[in-house]
């Protein structure tokens, strides 16, 4: 069927869809282009003060506004009950899209069950990693099983998490669509300065993380200190803020590495750092794709990272070094490896870039791909 006779329900959790000039606000007024009508249910709080929105000529944002977090989901399933009665979806040109497998796909799950609409359910991230944990996960993977189960298409961004999900439900219709990339964006990127101008280290280490548990940076600090037992004019950057700041801080204090590293909190700006630095550290214990790591792959820079979302896909020794959560040793060997050896530097730099560059698609087949699939979910009349 053709696309532009579709109607599409999106649950979503992200508040920048309402913020004018982000890149998610125009990226879902892309979305709009594909399809005759997108809603879009945003899960919010009363203190977000969000209002009903017309985003595009085609594309309509109804934040709940919930009293309190609890509240959110429910709201959002009554929201969007309402809206594909009041809009007229029809079955075989209408499809619902959670961005995520936990709330917003339970409240996809609720629209689905009384409209007996087909559900795509979109993962980011690995619900199934065993370090996808804490109480909250552990309440989030019970509700992502039951709700993949019953999604009737699954979109992943990578090839490891389509794999994860054939565990649970061996007949899944899943495809694989990564995250878009404006790779000519990031390349060409100006750089404002170099990092070495204003770090006092000969070879600097950058993270750009979310300073968050599954980041596992400690382990970043602990691979700083053992290479600076060997190259003591080393030091890393971390870009990123969180609430593990604080532990983190403390625990660069208690190695003896508070004149190593510097964390400088979010940087809306991120060229000039991946282009001048020496080495991208990623020491994540889970990711569902690892956009820092593709950003910095494709500015020029060698990654040493942990085999989680795309670098699963990597090969060791050839596009990066790769090595297990639990390996500092392994971790340090490699960064003094490419701090003695310059050449293998920049193969992988090569390597690495000639890699991204396959796996990489346009922002046209990115969208084509995104509109047929809805157009085929749609076609999934339900009983």
């Amino acid at each position: 069927m053709d696309s532009k006779e579709l109607k599409v329900l999106m649950l979503s959790s992200d508040r920048n869809i309402l913020a004018s000039e982000s890149s998610v606000s125009k990226r879902i007024k892309e979305y709009g282009d594909l399809v005759e009508e997108l809603h879009i249910v945003l899960l919010s709080d009363s203190s977000h003060e969000l209002k009903d929105t017309q985003l595009g000529k085609n594309v309509w944002v109804y934040p709940t506004n919930s009293s309190i977090n609890f509240l959110r989901p429910l709201d959002a399933a009554r929201i969007g009950k309402k809206v594909v009665f009041d809009k007229k979806f029809v079955r075989g040109k209408s499809v619902i899209t959670a961005q995520d497998p936990f709330e917003c796909g339970w409240v996809a799950l609720k629209v689905k069950n009384k409209w007996r609409l087909p559900l795509e359910v979109q993962l980011h991230t690995d619900p199934f990693s065993p370090y996808f944990s804490g109480f909250q996960n552990k309440v989030r993977k019970f509700f992502a099983g039951k709700i993949i189960r019953n999604a009737d298409a699954i979109r992943v961004v990578s090839e490891n998490l389509k794999s994860r999900i054939l565990n649970i439900k061996p007949n899944a219709n899943i495809y694989v669509l990564p995250i878009y990339i404006d790779k000519e964006k990031i390349e060409n990127a100006l750089m404002k300065f170099d990092i070495h101008s204003r770090y006092p280290w000969h070879f600097i280490m950058l993270a750009v993380s979310r300073l968050a548990p599954e980041k596992n940076l400690g382990m970043a600090l602990r691979v700083l200190s053992l290479v600076r037992q060997r190259f003591p004019d080393t030091g890393m950057v971390v870009v990123g803020d969180g609430n593990e700041e604080g532990k983190l801080k403390s625990m660069a204090k208690s190695l003896n590495l508070e004149a190593a590293v510097i964390f400088l909190g979010w940087q809306n700006e991120l060229a000039s750092f991946y282009k001048t630095a020496n080495v991208f550290i990623q020491t994540s214990l889970f990711e569902g794709y690892g956009l820092s790591l593709v950003e910095a792959g494709l500015s020029g820079l060698p990654v040493v990272t942990t085999p989680v979302g795309i670098a699963s896909e990597l090969e060791h020794g050839r596009d990066a070094y790769v090595y297990p959560a639990d390996r500092v040793d392994l971790f340090a060997s490699g960064i003094v490896d490419l701090l003695e050896n310059n050449f293998k530097r920049e193969n992988l730099k090569i390597n690495l870039k000639r890699t991204l560059d396959a796996k990489l698609i346009s922002k046209e087949e990115y969208l084509a791909r995104m509109k047929d699939g809805w157009a085929k979910l749609s076609q999934k009349i339900q009983a």
